[in-house]
C-alpha cells in the first residue's frame, strides 16, 4: 500500500471513528434530559432522513465517479459541467422529498399515531425542520463527492468530523438554556447541519477551483444518472439484506430475541469502520487508474486490511462477553455473547468483500451487483427462515456468516482480481478468527479468557509480520519515529 492510500485511510478513519467516541457521552445525557420517547423519537427521524436520502438518486457517488476521472486529466470544464448538474439534481430531488417527507409525517402525525397530544404537538411543530434536512441531505451528498473525487479526505473530514461534534452537542446545550423539546433540538441539528453544508459547499468550489455557476445540462444528468442509479439500487438491495436477519427473527421467535442479537451486532457493526475507511479512500483513486494498478492496488489493499482486521477481530471475540456483561448484564450477555462473537467473524469477511464491491463498480459494471443482489435476495431469506427455525439465534448468525463467505466468492470472480494472490492470505487469517471464536465459546474463566485471548493475538500479530512486509515497514517506521523522539 502506498503512502498516499494509507495516510488517506487514517484520515478516514479518524473522521469516522472520533464521533463514534463522542456518542458515547451525548446518547446518555440526550436520554436522560430528553426522556426515552423524545430521544426515540429523534432516531426514527434520524432512520427516515437515512432512507429518503435514497432520493440522491445515486447522484452522489456518479459525481465522485466522474469528478475523479476529470480531475485525472486536470480538465475543469468537464467538472463544472458534472458538479452543477448534480447540485441542480439533487436540489430539486431534495425539495421533491422534502414534500413527500412533510406530508406523510404530517398524515401520520395527526391520523396514526399514538403519542401523548404534547408529544404530537411537538412533533408537528418539528416537521418543517425534518423536510429542510432532505434537501440539505442531498446537496451534502454532492460536495461530499467532490472533495472525495478530488482525493482531498483532510478538508472532507475537517468538515463533516467538526460538524458532527456540533450537532451531537450544540442541542445539549439548547436543551440546558431552555426547555427539552423536540422542535428546539430538531432545528438546532437542522440548523447545524445546514451550516456544516454551506462548509462543504465553500470547500469543493475551492477544490475544484470552480469559477462560475452553471445549469443543469441533461446529457450530463442522464449520464450520471446511467452509473448512479445502479449504485442506488445496489444499495437499497445491500440496506434490506442488512435488515433480513433482524427482520425474520423477529417475525420466527419474537421481540426478546431481536433484542439478544440486534444488541451485540449494534456493536459489532462498529467494526465496519475500518473496512470503510479504506473502500472511501480507494473508490477515487480505482476510478483514476488503469485496470492494472488497480488490481495491484486492491491486492495490497486486502493484505493490509487482513493484516489489520484479523487482531482487531480477536480482541473483539475474547473482549466481547466482558464488556457485555458490565454493560447489560449476565443473563442477557450469557444469550447474546456467542451470536455476537459469530457476527465478529461476518463483520470481518463482509469488510473485504466491500473493498472487491468498491473495484467491481469502479473498473467494471455497476449493474452487475444489482443482478446478483436480486438473485441472492429470495435465497437469503429461505435460509435465514429455514436456520432460524432450526436453530434459532445461532442459525441467524451462521446465515449471515455464510451469506458472507459466498459474496465473497463471487466477488473474487466478478472482479477477476487474481484469486491466488487474494485467497491464500484471507483464509490462513481466518484460521486464527475461527480458532479464537471456539475458543472464546469454550473457556469459561475470566482470566484464562484472558490468557487465551493474548496468546492469540500475539501468535497472529507474528505471522501478519511475517507474512506482510506493508506492516512490517509500518512497525519500523513507528518504532525509528519513537528512536528519534527518545534521542532528541
Amino acid at each position: 500500500m502506498d503512502k498516499a492510500i494509507f495516510r488517506n485511510f487514517a484520515i478516514n478513519f479518524t473522521g469516522l471513528i472520533l464521533p463514534t467516541f463522542v456518542s458515547l457521552v451525548t446518547v446518555p445525557t440526550y436520554i436522560r434530559l430528553l426522556g426515552l420517547e423524545r430521544y426515540g423519537i429523534i432516531a426514527l427521524v434520524g432512520v427516515y432522513i437515512a432512507y429518503f436520502a435514497m432520493l440522491d438518486l445515486g447522484m452522489g457517488i456518479a459525481t465522485e465517479n466522474r469528478i475523479s476521472r476529470a480531475h485525472l486529466s486536470n480538465n475543469e470544464l468537464p467538472i463544472d459541467r458534472v458538479f452543477w448538474s448534480a447540485v441542480w439534481t439533487n436540489l430539486c430531488t431534495g425539495i421533491a422529498g422534502a414534500a413527500i417527507i412533510y406530508g406523510a409525517a404530517l398524515l401520520y402525525v395527526h391520523h396514526m399515531t399514538s403519542l401523548p397530544p404534547a408529544l404530537q404537538g411537538e412533533l408537528h411543530d418539528s416537521l418543517p425542520w425534518l423536510a429542510l434536512c432532505i434537501p440539505v441531505a442531498n446537496l451534502s451528498a454532492v460536495f461530499v463527492a467532490s472533495i472525495s473525487g478530488a482525493q482531498r479526505f483532510g478538508i472532507l473530514n475537517t468538515s463533516q468530523t467538526v460538524g458532527t461534534f456540533v450537532e451531537q452537542l450544540l442541542p445539549i446545550a439548547v436543551v440546558l438554556l431552555t426547555r427539552p423539546s423536540l422542535p428546539a433540538v430538531l432545528a438546532t441539528i437542522t440548523l447545524v447541519r445546514l451550516c456544516t453544508l454551506v462548509a462543504l459547499g465553500v470547500a469543493a468550489v475551492r477544490v475544484l477551483h470552480i469559477k462560475r455557476v452553471l445549469g443543469p445540462r441533461l446529457s450530463t444528468i442522464r449520464n450520471l444518472f446511467g452509473y448512479g442509479g445502479w449504485i442506488m439500487l445496489t444499495t437499497v438491495i445491500a440496506t434490506i439484506m442488512e435488515t433480513l436477519d433482524t427482520v425474520i427473527l423477529g417475525m420466527v421467535m419474537g421481540a426478546r430475541y431481536v433484542t439478544y442479537y440486534s444488541v451485540p451486532q449494534n456493536l459489532v457493526s462498529r467494526l465496519s469502520l475500518l473496512p470503510l475507511s479504506l473502500t472511501r479512500t480507494l473508490f477515487p483513486r480505482l476510478v483514476a487508474c488503469e485496470r492494472a494498478h488497480a488490481d495491484e492496488i486492491v491486492q495490497n489493499s486486502l493484505s493490509f486490511l487482513t493484516a489489520l482486521f484479523t487482531p482487531i477481530g480477536i480482541v473483539a471475540i475474547f473482549a466481547l462477553g466482558p464488556f457485555l456483561d458490565v454493560w447489560i448484564g449476565h443473563d442477557l450477555s450469557a444469550v447474546s455473547s456467542p451470536a455476537g462473537r459469530t457476527l465478529v467473524l461476518a463483520a470481518w469477511i463482509v469488510g473485504q468483500s466491500n473493498v472487491l464491491r468498491v473495484l467491481v463498480q469502479a473498473q467494471a459494471n455497476a449493474a452487475t451487483l444489482v443482478r446478483l443482489g436480486l438473485i441472492e435476495v429470495p435465497f437469503f431469506v429461505g435460509c435465514l427462515w429455514i436456520a432460524i427455525s432450526s436453530f434459532g439465534l445461532l442459525g441467524a448468525c451462521v446465515t449471515v456468516v455464510i451469506r458472507g463467505f459466498v459474496d465473497y466468492g463471487i466477488l473474487i470472480f466478478l472482479s477477476r482480481v487474481g484469486a491466488k494472490r487474494v485467497v491464500p492470505d484471507m483464509l490462513s487469517q481466518l484460521v486464527f478468527l475461527v480458532l479464537s471464536l471456539v475458543l472464546a465459546n469454550t473457556v469459561g474463566s475470566l482470566a484464562l479468557l484472558a490468557a487465551t485471548g493474548l496468546l492469540m493475538l500475539a501468535a497472529n500479530a507474528g505471522f501478519s509480520l511475517y507474512k506482510s512486509s506493508t506492516l512490517r515497514d509500518m512497525v519500523l517506521g513507528v518504532l525509528m519515529k519513537l528512536s528519534m523522539k527518545r534521542s532528541a
